[in-house]
């Protein structure tokens, strides 16, 4: 089946906030019945998103916005904690063709990043619990999003129920970043734009920051509140390291194994401090603070240049 499988029901250019959407779809429930507490949500959602309009294709609707978290694998998610909350909060875009994936701010504050899965793209989709499992037709490759809103839900099945999702009709087998300058596809671990030149954050970087300076990594990837904390986390354990050491220099006895246990903690926090600052650069962070995206900022590009097709 081809993109066109969600076909929007409503009135044909409605926008809102200046993005083109599908009321009938986007303010009913699962079973297409209007509701008030529905269009209220979805409007505080979509006024988030004053930035997705360059990103849509001609006749491409907004069918559904509901909050969720970034993908985390499990080590990461185990050495981030109650952090996970603050750090992988998101916001879904389901359109008839594709679901925007958009990496925010707690208060869903658009982050400079964003990722598209095409529904042809993919193997299966479904929404198991909270969870948005994601099967790319091109690698196999299986991909969760955890605690997606409760209130949309039931709607979210009733849409993926239509399954356009085929393996075949989308050359981009999987989620890809979008460059947020000139929208066009980024590549992976390349950390500038080869449309129009805009330059990321880049892995080397952040592992030197994070290793050498008390909250480096963080404060590299623009985190700065948890950059702060870790900061003075790090600098409270090498303050007591010293102290410490100085005791054992003195042969204070029972110090050696405070001494070891201090500096093993350290290692740990400097270890998590390095593992959140790569996740983080994964999700292309712009050197450049703000972005605006103008799609005619895509050079020339050459022949085997990927499109956002």
């Amino acid at each position: 089946m081809a993109d066109k499988a969600f076909e929007p029901t409503g009135i044909m250019g409605t926008q809102i906030f200046g993005l083109p959407v599908d009321r009938e779809t986007l303010f009913s429930n699962h079973k297409k019945i209007y509701k008030k507490r529905i269009e209220n949500r979805q409007r505080k959602l979509i006024v988030k998103l004053s930035f997705l309009k360059p990103f849509l294709k001609t006749g491409e609707k907004i069918l559904l916005v509901s909050t969720g978290y970034s993908p985390i694998a499990s080590l990461d998610q185990y050495a981030t904690g109650f952090l996970f909350v603050y750090l992988k909060r998101s916001l879904f875009v389901f359109t008839n063709h594709r679901i925007f994936h958009v990496p925010t701010t707690p208060n869903y504050k658009f982050k400079q990043s964003l990722s598209q899965i095409y529904y042809a793209g993919c193997q299966s989709i479904e929404l198991k619990g909270g969870t948005l499992a994601v099967q790319y037709a091109k690698s196999g490759k299986m991909e969760t999003f955890k605690a997606i809103a409760l209130s949309e839900r039931k709607k979210i099945r009733a849409l993926l129920k239509i399954k356009p999702v085929s393996g075949t009709k989308s050359t981009v087998g999987e989620r890809f970043h979008l460059c947020p300058q000139c929208t066009r596809l980024l590549t992976a671990a390349k950390y500038v734009c080869e449309s129009c030149g805009l330059k990321f954050k880049n892995k080397i970087v952040a592992y030197i920051l994070a290793i050498l300076f008390p909250g480096g990594g963080y404060f590299y990837t623009r985190n700065y509140l948890i950059g702060l904390l870790n900061a003075i986390v790090e600098i409270f354990l090498l303050a007591y390291i010293a102290v410490t050491l100085q005791d054992v220099l003195n042969k204070v006895e029972g110090n050696m194994g405070k001494m070891l246990l201090l500096g093993a903690i350290f290692v740990a926090v400097k270890i998590i401090s390095v593992i959140h600052s790569t996740h983080f650069i994964n999700e292309f962070i712009p050197r450049k603070k703000e972005v605006q995206a103008n799609p005619a900022a895509a050079k020339s590009r050459p022949q085997n240049q990927k499109s956002s097709d």
